[in-house]
């Protein structure tokens, strides 16, 4: 697979988080009432819908290679799907997002744990202000079970961005995303019987476009985590934020107040100031030596 730059990396993570956010939008879009592990379920059976000509197209081989990685990601992407919905039905959607940005701080240091990523002060500067803000955004003394449930969203976004290692580099997206949501099923499944509703597919739109767009999402993570170390990127995950503001204020009414546009800042200027640093120091790398005479 041909290298990426960072840079590239950083934008593809960029667009990617702001497709997201209308992933997001949709979720809270749907009436409260709804049955929540049946609309994640649906979530699921319309990725492998979407996914599976892409899939087929792809002509896969070895289709059990690095399956329980495929296993591990699908259960932990289904736990947070499920406190995914809890929190954004509860919750402002930009505080929401807030929250599940604090995966790329969590990202740092497990990514140095199990993988031996080194962490250079520019890094660990941009994800630690970042993560002010967001503390700045939500304000401690304000946190109540949504809350917590988006906290347990940014733990599993962390650790699946981080298990992207673990999936054979030969297998294409659309093989690692059909294979993560199918192999999710049958617990999902399960959920949905334990939940006992009676089955609505008038939900089954809104989930199958959510889940349209958190597959572009997860598309990049898989192109930008495969190819470039998780520290040198993870920031740009932040830029989601500022789609989440947009959104939550045009098609919700959420009008952000002074801690919004002070935590906004704190997570934007990191990212803007890292690109910058990382683009300087590769320019640098890339200049032959001087050679005296």
């Amino acid at each position: 697979m041909k290298t990426m730059s960072v840079g590239v990396a950083m934008l593809l993570l960029v667009v990617g988080n702001q497709i997201a956010v209308l992933s997001d939008a949709l979720i809270k879009s749907v009436s409260s009432d709804v049955a929540v592990f049946q609309f994640v379920f649906f979530r699921q059976l319309s990725a492998v819908l979407i996914l599976l000509p892409f899939f087929l197209l792809s002509k896969p081989k070895n289709l059990t290679v690095g399956i329980r990685w495929h296993i591990v990601r699908a259960h932990i992407w289904l736990f947070g799907a499920v406190f995914m919905v809890y929190a954004i039905s509860a919750m402002p959607l930009a505080t929401a997002n807030a929250i599940f940005y604090a995966a790329p701080l969590m990202m740092l240091p497990l990514g140095a744990l199990f993988f031996g990523e080194k962490l250079s002060s520019q890094t660990i500067a941009a994800a630690v202000m970042g993560f002010v803000g967001v503390l700045v955004i939500i304000r401690p003394d304000q946190i109540d079970f949504a809350a917590l449930a988006a906290l347990v969203v940014a733990i599993t976004i962390a650790v699946n961005n981080l298990l992207i290692r673990k999936i054979p580099k030969q297998q294409s997206v659309a093989h690692t995303l059909l294979i993560t949501n199918l192999v999710g099923i049958p617990v999902s499944l399960l959920l949905v019987a334990i939940e006992g509703k009676a089955w609505d597919w008038s939900a089954f739109p809104v989930a199958a476009a959510s889940s349209c767009f958190i597959l572009i999402y997860a598309a990049t993570c898989v192109l930008t985590y495969r190819s470039v170390d998780s520290n040198k990127i993870a920031s740009a995950e932040y830029s989601g934020l500022i789609g989440a503001v947009a959104v939550g204020l045009l098609w919700f009414g959420e009008v952000p107040d002074i801690f919004m546009a002070m935590g906004t800042m704190m997570i934007v200027i990191p990212i803007v100031w890292l690109t910058k640093h990382e683009k300087k120091r590769k320019k640098m790398h890339n200049q032959p030596p001087v050679v005296e005479t």
